[in-house]
Order: C-alpha cells, then structure tokens, then sequence
C-alpha cells in the first residue's frame, strides 16, 4: 500500500476549487492542518465564520478529493472559523446567573451530538492534571465491564492522549465505508483515541475549535453500536473539550478525579462546580493516591494527606465513590498496557476500582434518565 504523505495529499486538495473565489482550497489559505497516519487522513479548513453554513459542499469535496487517493482508508475534513468576540453590553451593578440553554459564541455545530445505541456517557474529569485521571478512567471502565456492563472508553484528552499507551494499542482503526471508523477493543472495551490515529510524538496544535470538532467526530463518527455505558476520560481544566461534551452531549453524569490535598481539591471543586453549572449530574468524587504502604515494610504514609476528598463530597452533598492508593503496582501495569484490573483481577487495588464502577453503575440503573435539555446560561 503506497504512503499517504502531507505533501502528497496537499497536492489532492489543489484540485478542490472554492467557487467564490475560483481559487483551489490551498492557494486560498483555507488549509490549516493535515494529519496523516496508516491511511487515515483528517483535514482542517479554517474558513471565513460567515460563509461556514453555506461550505458544507466544499468539505465534502476535501473529503471525497482525498478518499480517491490511493493508500487512503479513511478521509475526515472538519471546518473551523474564529469569530472576533462582540462587545459587551454595558453590565448592570447585579447580574444573575441561572440555569437554562447555553449558548456560546462561535462554537462549532450547535445541535445535539447523537451516539446511536450508547445509554449512559459518563465524563472522568478533574480541575488539574497529574491527579490519576486517566489511569481512573481506564480502570473504571474495566471494573464496568468486569461487573458485565458492555462499556466503551473514548480517549477525549486531544493533546496528551494516554489510551495508546496503557491499553498497548499500535495499529490503528479501520473503516468499512470511508466515513465511520471501528472502535479498537481492548481487555472486553471498545475505545478510541486521536492517539490511535496521529503518531505519539506527533504535537497536536489545535486551537479551540478544532478540538471541539475532533471530539464531536470521536463520538459521532465512530461505530461504538450498543454499549450499556461510554466512559470519556476528559483533558483537565473547564475549556473547550468540557464545554462541547456538557452542552451538546446528553451526559448520565459526571465522575471527579482528586488527590486529597488541598491544592488539588480547589481544582477540583471548579471542575464540579462546572458540571453544575451546565445541568450535569456529579454521580461523586474519586480520591486518588489516597494514601502509600511501603512495599518492605508495610508501612502506611499519606504523603498527600487523607480524606480531603471525602470531606469535600460531604461538604459539597455529592456521593463519595471510594479511594485508591498511590502503589507501584497500579503505575507499572498501566504503563505497560495491562492495567491493573485486567493485570491484577484479583488483588486488593482492583477491587477498589470494580466497588467505584459498581457504584457508579447502581447510579446510573437507580433511576433511568431520559435524554437532557441542553442547559442554557442567561446573563441579567
């Protein structure tokens, strides 16, 4: 199979003529990235915010231009526009915020993101990075799938994927039509990552829309078919990707990361305080490196403290969903694309993960939710 290059399919995409201007999408500075990786292709067009509506056609003749391409497997371009922000009205002394539709300038889309035959999606969040996210998220999805749950993993953080590397995934996902891409299965989960599409070492410098738009065509775009739950681990922080996902997505809940010490529990706090803010039910609060027992002595630190996220879910009346240590067994199992549930069934740390997962399930089948309204911010 002959390699896709940038160059090569750059050199496609000056064959794609823009109507208005009767100048290719190239000489026209719409181009604004190509990611190239095994045969799959994604392209961004950044394009004029008022003429976006009206380019629907030209996108997908990017699309159909570079699908033709000998090697291609898959072809996605996306359309992104920065819109200058208006002035603001002049501010009363008192202003309100409630809850209701929210409606945020320059965002790309607007309607609902649906997921065919997904039941529950469920966001793994944190205020802050370096807080065990990720490994949270890869070993509640399996404590899912270990209680019977058909679950599936989307790996949301577009610039510091991790689902490559801890669930040992090299090749990359296929596509029977050119338009949908087959989740990779891992350890019993259907997954996706843009990890699994662009290479590691690959920087991702995307601005805000673009990630917005990758994350919509990760979960519209890809054939996850009938999952009991989607767990997404989110990127840290209240941006772009948290935004898309809470808005546009009908969301069963949302699971917060933290470690116990205070620093990280102010973070944390934003984080839920977001979910909250857009409608998103908080199913509680994960308290990671809890605590570390000496591999040769047995002896207990909690070099982090102890507790604070326990204290804090009572203080801010959500549920606490359980601890997990800081143990090098946990680390080294997700580091070599085993984790620890599937490494480890049987071992005390696993069972930690499947009591969260079972906790979060009983959440979720407690009381069926029917599909959310998109929550709207109202400034008066």
């Amino acid at each position: 199979m002959p390699e896709v290059t940038e160059s090569a399919v750059r050199g496609v995409l000056e064959t794609v003529m823009d109507p208005v201007t009767a100048k290719s999408v190239v000489a026209s500075g719409m181009i604004s990235g190509i990611a190239t990786r095994g045969g799959h292709v994604a392209v961004t067009l950044e394009v004029d915010p008022s003429r976006g509506p009206s380019l629907e056609p030209l996108r997908l003749a990017c699309e159909q231009a570079v699908r033709a391409m000998p090697g291609v497997l898959s072809a996605t371009a996306v359309l992104t526009a920065e819109r200058a922000a208006p002035a603001p009205p002049p501010m009363p002394a008192e202003r309100r915020v409630r809850s209701g539709p929210v409606h945020r300038s320059g965002a790309p889309g607007g309607g609902r993101i649906e997921v065919p035959g997904v039941k529950h999606i469920i966001a793994i969040a944190s205020g802050k990075g370096g807080v065990g996210k990720s490994t949270t998220a890869v070993n509640l999805a399996l404590g899912l799938a270990a209680i019977g749950v058909a679950t599936g993993l989307l790996d949301a953080d577009i610039y510091g994927p991790s689902m490559p590397r801890m669930l040992a995934v090299t090749e990359k996902p296929e596509s029977a039509d050119g338009k949908q891409l087959k989740p990779i299965e891992r350890y019993g989960l259907r997954t996706m990552s843009i990890g699994y599409i662009v290479n590691e070492e690959t920087p991702m410098i995307w601005r805000g829309p673009m990630v917005s738009s990758a994350l919509e065509q990760m979960l519209r775009d890809v054939q996850w078919a009938e999952l009991d739950v989607l767990v997404v681990d989110m990127p840290p922080g209240t941006g772009d990707a948290q935004l898309t996902l809470a808005q546009r997505v009908a969301l069963s809940g949302a699971v917060i990361v933290s470690t116990p010490q205070d620093i990280a529990l102010v973070d944390a706090r934003k984080g839920l305080n977001m979910f909250r803010k857009v409608a998103v039910p908080v199913l509680g609060i994960v308290e990671n490196m809890s605590y570390f027992v000496c591999p040769k002595c047995g002896e207990r630190s909690e070099i982090f403290g102890h507790g604070g996220a326990h204290e804090e879910a009572d203080r801010l009346g959500v549920p606490f969903l359980g601890e997990i240590p800081l143990h090098l067994d946990i680390r080294t199992t997700s580091d070599s694309g085993h984790p620890i549930v599937v490494a480890q069934p049987d071992s005390p740390h696993a069972q930690a993960y499947k009591n969260i997962a079972g906790r979060v399930w009983k959440q979720l089948t407690a009381k069926q939710r029917g599909p959310r309204a998109a929550p709207r911010i109202v400034m008066r």
